[in-house]
């Protein structure tokens, strides 16, 4: 949810900081003061266009912050891992953006710099908002698919999954036989670039974890001196007389003539011997490797020489000599496929035949999947808009075939298109009108139906679309009476699942409010500047009064208030 919204020197706002509760949050006010403008700030903070235009005038810059906090899981938490953004366990996530006078945004999430783009990524998982005028996902038809897997997503995610592994493979297999069965010329390019490489990489000869021992053997010819000198002093410190194993031997014999009269000395005495025993043994063995060394100049210019070449030969073909030869191995596989390319073609279609069948397959089964949730979807739907005084409205989710072309595998006797998602096309379709045909949701034209229409989708996806903040904007505009009050339960429905915002002009919507901030607009210092006021039990009634009446306040009104705060507060407990 969104939990508290900062805004600074954004229109007529100068600054205000506002901390919003679960639930429904209603904003009430006189027209232009400065309610929209609120929504306004969250649909930038989601990464919404910005202008110049939004700065106070007077000021070099506007400043936006929101502080969201979600439960772990929320699709917010991918969402940082993929772009690299901590978000901790506690699920606070807090985004920022000012925009400077001169046109630039400078957007932040948790503190970190992104992009407007990254930024607006962020937004889609936290926040929804709806307005009279905007096109929303729920509008766009290229999401509808991705709704109703949402809508069954414990079945459909299965097959999806099933069909994505096929349908990778299919994709590289294509992938294969389409570079193997190009030109005659761009083969024989490529094959003598194969056989060069190849050539180069046996001459090189090179042995496994040879890099590592060739540098380990040049770090010692190169610090020869520093290495005698160190097992020269070592061995002088040990060996001799008046050095450390002679102090050692004194320390035995002292320890020996102690022992033979207290008895709790000997396992010292013995201790102290067989440190001193594998000393002297140690200082044999630095001797002898004193002995054994040698400097050779000429096999430090080999190796030198060498490590050179391996090197460069990193630079084309891998960052290891391990790759290099994995390198040579795929080349020297490839040389073959080519050779024997009439072959490895006829094996590679059988092959992408078979993974055909198999895509084909998953492909129906997820289809099938998908017409059984779009079955049980409009069931729902058709139960909201009948809630919602449509009861003779259709709706219907389309599930077509996404068709192909002739080449294209075959499905029910049609050619389909394979994609990443399916063969599908979902299209959410509704009629208003008996005998009228159906229509895509977008096409429908009352902005009253419309409102309705949105909010019964809206009142079923909202626990699907995972958004902690769904906000409408005087979506019951053209509306009033009964479908008024259905309205305003639908809203309430929706901020059960999730925290709602609502500016709204109907007295009906704003009885529901678990909040309710009243929105006013003052002059001081001959400038305007917004307020936001929490209204308590007697403030509402005094704005719900307000709203019926308009601006003359009277004891009918107040009357009139009370009783739909009454009666919303026992269809809250119904819902609850």
């Amino acid at each position: 949810m969104l939990t508290e919204l900062s805004i600074k020197d954004f229109a007529i706002i100068e600054e205000i900081t506002i901390t919003f509760n679960e639930g429904l949050t209603v904003l009430s006010g006189e027209t232009g003061a400065g309610k929209s403008i609120i929504i306004d700030a969250v649909g930038l903070l989601s990464g919404g266009r910005g202008s110049v235009e939004f700065i106070r005038y007077g000021t070099k810059k506007a400043m936006l912050e929101g502080l969201f906090t979600v439960p772990v899981g929320h699709a917010v938490f991918a969402k940082g891992k993929e772009f690299g953004i901590d978000i901790d366990l506690d699920g606070m996530v807090v985004l920022h953006r000012t925009i400077t006078s001169s046109g630039k945004s400078i957007c932040r999430v948790n503190g970190k710099l992104v992009t407007l783009g990254i930024l607006r990524e962020f937004g889609k998982t936290l926040i929804d908002i709806h307005s009279q005028h905007e096109t929303q996902s729920l509008m766009d038809t290229d999401r509808h698919i991705e709704l109703l897997d949402g809508f069954n997503h414990d079945q459909i995610s299965q097959a999806k999954q099933a069909y994505d592994k096929e349908y990778r493979q299919l994709h590289s297999l294509k992938k294969r036989y389409k570079e193997l069965s190009e030109n005659e010329q761009e083969m024989a390019q490529r094959l003598d670039l194969l056989q060069f490489q190849l050539s180069e990489l046996e001459n090189a000869n090179l042995i496994p974890n040879e890099d590592i021992e060739l540098t380990e053997e040049r770090n010692k010819l190169a610090n020869y001196e520093r290495i005698f000198a160190g097992l020269k002093d070592a061995y002088n410190a040990l060996y001799g007389e008046q050095k450390g194993l002679d102090w050692l031997s004194l320390a035995l014999n002292g320890l020996e003539t102690a022992s033979t009269y207290d008895d709790q000395l000997q396992n010292k005495k013995e201790l102290l011997t067989n440190h001193y025993y594998l000393i002297e043994e140690l200082t044999f063995e630095l001797r002898n490797y004193l002995d054994g060394l040698e400097f050779d100049p000429e096999r430090l210019n080999s190796i030198e020489s060498r490590l050179n070449e391996i090197n460069r030969l990193k630079k084309k073909y891998g960052k290891t000599v391990e790759e290099i030869l994995e390198y040579a191995s795929k080349v020297e596989e490839e040389i073959d496929q080519i050779k024997n390319r009439d072959s490895h073609l006829q094996k590679l279609q059988e092959d992408v035949e078979g993974k055909s069948a198999d895509v084909l397959l998953e492909a129906k089964h997820l289809r099938e999947t998908r017409i059984k949730a779009a079955q049980i979807l409009t069931v729902q739907i058709h139960q909201e808009l009948k809630d919602l005084y449509l009861e003779k409205a259709i709706f219907e989710v389309s599930v077509e075939l996404k068709k192909g072309n002739t080449t294209d595998p075959v499905l029910g006797g049609v050619p389909v298109q394979l994609t990443p998602i399916g063969c599908d096309v979902v299209k959410f379709l509704i009629t208003t009108n008996p005998g009228e045909p159906l229509k895509e949701i977008s096409k429908v034209a009352s902005g009253g139906e419309l409102s309705r229409i949105m909010l019964a989708l809206k009142k079923i996806f909202a626990k699907h679309q995972g958004v902690t903040s769904v906000i409408f904007d005087e979506v019951d505009t053209g509306v009033s009476g009964r479908v008024a009050q259905s309205i305003a339960e639908k809203i309430y429905g929706i901020s059960t699942k999730s925290q709602v915002l609502c500016i709204t002009h109907l007295p009906q919507v704003a009885s529901m409010a678990d909040t309710h901030l009243l929105i006013e607009k003052h002059v001081k210092d001959s400038r305007t500047n917004t307020t936001v006021k929490d209204l308590s039990v007697e403030e509402r009634v005094i704005e719900l009064g307000r709203m019926i009446t308009g601006s003359e306040l009277t004891e009918t009104s107040m009357d009139h208030a009370r009783e739909l705060i009454h009666l919303a507060e026992k269809l809250k407990k119904k819902h609850n």
